[in-house]
């Protein structure tokens, strides 16, 4: 169970980290909703926004990979599903 667990933290911290790259190279990242549009800051309209959550991207993914690693070595606990 602890070695899926791991495999999961590592595709979705991936994921994370690619959507991280690709907004990086594009200017422009997904960043939620703002009303009933979608709510993409560019880094030439909304310098501040755009470098939070690529920040906030790199942080999550980083942390789900290291984290999913650390699993995967045994160096952490794998996370309790079930009572």
């Amino acid at each position: 169970m602890a070695f899926f667990q791991s495999l999961i933290l590592l595709f979705f911290g991936g994921g994370f980290l690619v959507v991280a790259w690709r907004g990086h190279q594009e200017g422009e990242l997904p960043a939620g909703a703002k009303g009933f549009e979608a709510y993409r800051p560019s880094r030439r309209s909304s310098p501040g926004a755009f470098y939070f959550h690529l920040l906030l991207y790199i942080a999550f993914g980083s942390g789900l990979v290291v984290y999913g690693l650390m699993i995967m070595v045994g160096a952490a606990e794998p996370i309790p599903l079930a009572s």
